[in-house]
């Protein structure tokens, strides 16, 4: 027999912060978002330098991608699967020694021109490594096979990594081909785990309100869209340029609008928590839209588009999943106070600013501090607000 971990787990004696993997890869993950924008705008700004063998541009592209976006999706993801398996979560000195080889990444990418690309490239990797084996050994050991494509995708990210520590160890120019495939992946990740928890948490919520009009189930279009994203997505990490691209990845962006469209969003706009989730997926549509716009057209860089992906769809969706997680495994009211909406509302308009500021012109500098800020301050909100959650008994205890 299985044991329900997600209901009753084996009584968990040690810190709070190591129960559960969303306690210390989510508290890490905000600490982090914050602290590399930081370090980044004083880079770019020339006030502050980092010992590292990346530039400022690749270092900060690796760090939100392998660095937060890892960070934020170990928590989340060692969270589920016990759900999903029935199995016990993995915590104590295991969940210990996991976010410790992460840290332990973030500062050799930090140091690596001190300690060597290949010091950087061992550690930095390890991370992923680790965090993929031990999901791809709860699913298998709990049979379940729906979720082996989740476990896929996280081993793809070790790939991506590699490649682009492949440029720096001299072995190959494959760095911006790890970028792209890892965005790739990122949105491939939203779009399937993001396709199931949106509708599903929408429709419980409308459900309860007596609403009779109820987000569709998963159907025919929302396969066509995950097929679309994935075309999409490979075409652009192998093909960046051409009117090819630009046709799927149009095509990408009016099959994810038409999904979006049938999860009832429209109808949630009274409760922050649930439509902040369609909001993170809608960045997913703006993104594929303005990267066709990018490949059909010459009106918009593809920068545009790229950080609607990862400040604008991976930003504010990670947060909308954080801070639900959050509330609902320590035991508190799944409904978001004035703290979390401004979380929410800074979080977008870091995104909405980065976006436009490759067409800001002579101004784009400061909008790109504005982003920043916006961002700092989101997930400092973050910490400190949810920090003293993930750090302390559930409401529950």
């Amino acid at each position: 027999m299985r044991n329900t971990s997600a209901s009753g787990p084996r009584r968990y004696a040690g810190p709070a912060i190591l129960e559960r993997g969303f306690r210390p890869f989510f508290l890490a993950a905000g600490l982090w978002a914050a602290v590399a924008v930081v370090l980044w705008l004083a880079m770019i700004a020339g006030v502050f330098a980092l010992p590292s063998a990346l530039g400022p541009v690749d270092w900060h592209a690796h760090e939100m991608l392998f660095g937060y976006g890892a960070a934020a999706i170990a928590g989340f993801l060692l969270t589920a699967i016990p759900n999903w398996t029935g199995r016990l979560p993995v915590r104590g000195w295991r969940l210990a020694l996991l976010v410790g080889v992460w840290a332990a990444g973030r500062l050799a990418v930090a140091i690596s021109a001190l300690t060597g690309v290949e010091a950087m490239a061992v550690i930095d990797v390890a991370f992923l490594l680790m965090f993929w084996a031990t999901i791809l050994r709860e699913i298998l050991a709990g049979r379940n096979w729906r979720n082996l494509i989740v476990a896929g995708l996280v081993g793809f990210l070790v790939v991506c990594n590699l490649l682009i520590h492949l440029e720096y160890l001299d072995v190959a120019e494959t760095a911006a081909f790890g970028f792209r495939l890892a965005i790739t992946d990122m949105l491939l990740l939203i779009t399937l785990i993001g396709g199931r928890v949106v509708p599903s948490f929408t429709r419980n919520w409308l459900a309860k309100r007596g609403e009779k009009t109820l987000p569709s189930p998963f159907g025919r279009l929302d396969r066509v869209a995950l097929a679309a994203s994935l075309a999409a997505g490979l075409l652009w990490a192998f093909l960046p340029e051409g009117i090819v691209t630009g046709v799927v990845v149009l095509f990408a962006a009016l099959a994810n609008g038409l999904r979006l469209a049938r999860w009832r969003g429209q109808k949630t706009l009274t409760e922050p928590l649930v439509w902040v989730l369609h909001l993170g997926y809608a960045w997913i549509v703006a993104g594929f839209a303005l990267l066709a716009v990018s490949l059909l057209t010459s009106a918009l860089p593809q920068t545009a588009a790229i950080h609607a992906f990862t400040a604008g769809a991976v930003g504010t969706m990670t947060l909308a999943v954080m801070t639900r997680a959050t509330l609902g495994h320590t035991g508190r009211t799944l409904t978001a106070g004035p703290w979390t909406t401004a979380i929410y509302l800074l979080v977008t308009a870091s995104g909405v600013l980065r976006v436009v500021s490759p067409i800001a012109a002579d101004v784009e500098t400061a909008v790109v501090a504005l982003s920043g800020l916006s961002w700092i301050a989101a997930f400092s909100l973050f910490v400190a607000f949810y920090g003293p959650l993930l750090a302390g008994r559930s409401a529950r205890q």
